[in-house]
């Protein structure tokens, strides 16, 4: 198996686990599967009032996404080397739930995580382009709201997070899993309200100052189908603010 940077692997004999042929990634330090996701032209943002009057295309350079969000056994693995804080909940741990989103997480805790692990948190536009493919599809699965393709409110039952590993047939056209519900995902940006108007202008840089950083993707606890969006930008949290329904995923920048 080729080493890569000596940090990333090619994933080739993990293919099997997954639906779709993409180049595929481990990084060894957290053990993280990671997709590409190539370099082109996406469908961002929407009608919502903060979603710049889309779709329009964006132009991304390639970039790395995790196939799935970041799991209690890694963050455990996080945690034992570095004594960062552990979440704060009482089953993160428990053997049953060790594929499950890790939760209870700030957005300050995630980026210690991606410190330690050589990663960083996908932009915003980027955890889109992952969500949504190329075509502006409205979910990750396509334009119709189906609330059994993803963890809700409406199908959880007496549970909270589900298996990382779970709604495997509703993929984001780029493999990825649980791009909608489970748990809302930490992006690296800081809110602004008008970001996507100047996107859609052509001036992609990120905002530079903030109180509250975007959140992406829809949770467990909820059930409203805006939630669940590609396009859809929340942002009521402060960067310290740790949830039973926050979690995150990695990215990378290509080489």
């Amino acid at each position: 198996m080729p080493i890569i940077d000596n940090k990333l692997v090619i994933a080739d004999d993990r293919a099997d686990k997954f639906r779709q042929v993409r180049p595929l990634v481990v990084n060894t330090k957290d053990g993280s599967v990671l997709v590409l996701v190539p370099a082109g032209m996406f469908m961002a943002g929407g009608k919502g009032s903060n979603e710049g009057g889309g779709p329009f295309p964006i132009e991304l350079p390639a970039f790395y996404l995790g196939v799935t969000p970041v799991t209690n056994a890694q963050y455990l693995r996080f945690v034992e080397a570095t004594r960062h804080r552990a979440p704060e909940n009482s089953f993160w741990q428990e053997s049953g739930k060790r594929d499950h989103p890790v939760t209870d997480v700030s957005w300050d805790d995630a980026q210690a995580y991606c410190r330690w692990a050589g990663l960083r948190l996908p932009t915003e536009l980027e955890w889109e382009k992952g969500a949504r493919g190329v075509d502006g599809r409205e979910y990750p699965w396509g334009n119709e709201w189906e609330p059994a393709q993803c963890r809700n409110s409406t199908n959880k039952g007496n549970g909270t997070t589900a298996s990382v590993w779970e709604y495997a047939a509703e993929m984001s056209p780029w493999g990825l899993y649980q791009m909608a519900g489970n748990v809302w995902e930490w992006c690296e940006d800081w809110y602004e309200s008008n970001a996507y108007n100047r996107y859609k202008a052509g001036d992609l840089k990120a905002p530079t100052s903030g109180s509250s950083r975007v959140v992406r993707g829809g949770s467990w606890p909820r059930d409203n189908p805006v939630h669940f969006r590609g396009a859809f930008r929340d942002a009521r949290l402060g960067p310290t603010h740790r949830y039973d329904h926050l979690g995150f995923r990695v990215s990378r920048t290509a080489f």
